[in-house]
């Protein structure tokens, strides 16, 4: 299966799980406090990171594709960061980032 993935910089972690659950109709997949929460749904990963003073701003986009092997990424001709990943490259760099195990949330 292949999902478009989008991230944001969110202002408040709590606040906006609870918008983006209730946008996309389920609770994140994965959680880590105060940090990075991460939706995957049939068609779309999507991510957010705590960074208040971005909050609001794209950080990337990119696809999941569990055809892939790995973590890679690139810039288009605009800039902008495309991420290409298997699921379990991104957890795996959820880990790395965070220093602490991938969190599911019920």
């Amino acid at each position: 299966m292949k999902r478009f993935h989008i991230a944001l910089a969110v202002g408040d972690l709590d606040s906006s799980i609870e918008d983006y659950s209730t946008r996309l109709g389920q609770r994140p997949t994965v959680v880590v406090s105060d940090k990075y929460a991460m939706w995957r749904t049939g068609t779309l990963n999507f991510s957010i990171n705590q960074i208040p003073d971005r909050a609001g701003q794209l950080r990337h986009v990119g696809f999941e594709d569990e055809a892939v092997q790995g973590f890679s990424s690139n810039y288009d001709t605009n800039g902008l960061e495309w991420e290409l990943f298997s699921p379990q490259a991104q957890d795996q760099k959820i880990i790395e980032m965070y220093g602490e195990p991938v969190q599911d949330r019920v």
